[in-house]
């Protein structure tokens, strides 16, 4: 694993230069520029936008072709948890250890927080990426917008709050998985390679492999809820039990969970088979982390 973390901390500190440098430019309204700030730049380990680097480099592209979209991936990401905490939703008072922006800058406040860091993300886009074709791009703008909205995120995170309290299907829970976490985490997969211009026979093992990890970082998720420890997670364990959520451990048990949990990295990491094994050593490095990450 050391590999593995020397590399997601490199590509790590170029993506929170980029964010820094996009975010830098913004300064007034003044709490709004710097809740942006605050909000992204408060620690992550920035899986979404180093996932779309690693496609690129797979393909021998140069990562400055999806930098820019990276960032956007992680502004909307950071977006989404700004929202999340809110006292209508999950109501947290802590994020990565830090207070929530609600908490740090006010609820109204946060709310246009996360609403400013949503709309610029798509100018970073379009304003800042070079090299990639105009329809290429168009192609990835409408994509990312349907994965982070009514049919991605959005609908994920709808469903989500309608369960709370209620017992839920196998069914309905993989909808939440696959919607509220699943697709930002494929969104960059399938963001690099259409960059790189993959074979259909590429494109889906890439798809492949980011629905099993997206799946997997879930079910991880939910087993840290039950066994994960405060210092390490940065925010207080126990909600999915508090909140009454189905999650694979109220369905399955925790240790089913976790066998459930391998199964799907084993299977993840078996749909890159058609690629040679020097050129995918840190995607399944990757996988295997996501199975044993402490937050």
């Amino acid at each position: 694993m050391k590999m593995l973390k020397n590399y997601l901390k490199t590509k790590r500190e170029l993506v929170d230069s980029n964010i820094e440098y996009h975010l830098n430019k913004l300064e007034y309204p003044n709490v709004i520029a710097e809740g942006m700030r605050y909000s992204v730049l408060n620690g992550g380990k920035r899986l979404r936008p180093i996932l779309l680097l690693m496609v690129l480099e797979l393909f021998d592209k140069k990562i400055d072709l999806g930098l820019p979209i990276a960032v956007a991936i992680e502004m909307i990401h950071s977006y989404s948890l700004v929202h999340d905490d809110l006292p209508a939703l999950d109501n947290d008072d802590y994020r990565r250890g830090k207070l929530t922006t609600h908490k740090k800058f006010g609820e109204a406040e946060a709310i246009l927080i996360g609403d400013a860091l949503l709309t610029h993300s798509f100018s970073v886009i379009t304003d800042e990426t070079k090299g990639v074709a105009s329809d290429k791009l168009v192609k990835i703008i409408g994509m990312v917008s349907r994965y982070a909205g009514i049919n991605g995120m959005i609908g994920g995170q709808t469903v989500d709050i309608e369960s709370e309290k209620k017992k839920v299907s196998l069914e309905t829970l993989k909808y939440i998985h696959e919607n509220k976490t699943g697709k930002l985490i494929k969104l960059p997969v399938e963001i690099g390679a259409i960059i790189s211009e993959a074979t259909e026979e590429e494109y889906k093992a890439l798809e492949n492999y980011a629905d099993g990890i997206g799946l997997a970082f879930q079910i991880k998720d939910d087993i840290l809820d039950i066994e994960g420890d405060f210092e390490k997670i940065g925010k207080p364990i126990g909600s999915d039990l508090e909140l009454e959520k189905t999650t694979y451990p109220s369905i399955f048990g925790i240790e089913k969970s976790k066998e459930i949990l391998k199964e799907v990295i084993s299977d993840a990491k078996r749909s890159l088979n058609i690629f040679p094994d020097e050129k995918i050593k840190v995607f399944l490095e990757l996988a295997d982390y996501i199975g044993i990450r402490e937050n």
